[in-house]
């Protein structure tokens, strides 16, 4: 089934660029890369999430202020807030609208080393731009659905981006496991990590959110950890010290 096949393909490398590109470069900078590599991720990120595609410079702002202010009523994305998934997700698009037109006030150090391009993220945040990329993937499923149901997935592809942050952020603070104690509610969502590229370990990425490495006990495996690694050797990032621990 064509459809089924491009939506898990859709879903793992959206989800696989927000975790390297925006978590864990932007906001966490558990690696360096040139800034020719930077502006070609720029663009993998933009293709791979489409119409739901966010800035890494904005959405960088808002993840830092989101372990700043955990559970707080300052925390731009918290369960604790706004308990429903969806209005979640809303309150969650809305503060990060916010942040990046620039109605939200930041320290600049927050802002500190975020990756920023300005004249990319003009094209390709812009409601055309995300309107075109809609009709494409209506296109698309007109073109290739076998089936009702199939159209059912239409509108999880369109908001994709926001979809799977809102899953992990959402989940990773009402359901799972701990390995830590800490002054929030966050979670592991999975003791197996299938789904989510490692950012299941939400508990363990809370207790050291500069480890690269969120997998830390012996049937936790972080499959973004290791493409890292793997990205690491040849030359296309390069690895913190503590990250290669």
């Amino acid at each position: 089934m064509p459809i089924v096949i491009f939506f898990l393909i859709h879903w793992y490398l959206s989800l696989f660029f927000q975790s390297f590109f925006h978590h864990r470069y932007a906001a966490h900078h558990h690696f360096r890369m040139s800034r020719r590599w930077e502006k070609i991720f720029f663009i993998i990120s933009f293709i791979t999430q489409g119409s739901s595609y966010i800035s890494p410079y904005s959405y960088g702002i808002m993840h830092r202020l989101h372990h700043m202010h955990t559970d707080t009523e300052n925390d731009p994305h918290s369960p604790a807030n706004h308990p429903g998934f969806w209005r979640m997700m809303l309150e969650t698009r809305n503060n990060y609208f916010s942040i990046h037109s620039g109605k939200t006030t930041v320290k600049e150090k927050i802002k500190k080393d975020l990756p920023q391009w300005k004249a990319f993220d003009a094209i390709a945040h812009s409601w055309i731009t995300r309107i075109t990329w809609m009709i494409l993937y209506t296109l698309f499923y007109i073109s290739f659905a076998t089936a009702w149901w199939q159209f059912l997935l239409l509108p999880l592809t369109i908001i994709m981006g926001t979809l799977q942050g809102a899953v992990v952020n959402w989940w990773a603070h009402k359901f799972g496991y701990t390995n830590y104690f800490v002054n929030n509610t966050s979670k592991n969502i999975l003791p197996v990590d299938l789904f989510f590229w490692g950012e299941a370990y939400h508990n363990n990425h809370h207790q050291y959110p500069g480890r690269p490495n969120n997998a830390h006990r012996w049937f936790e495996f972080d499959t973004g950890y290791f493409v890292l690694k793997l990205m690491h050797k040849t030359g296309i990032i390069r690895l913190n010290s503590y990250g290669k621990e």
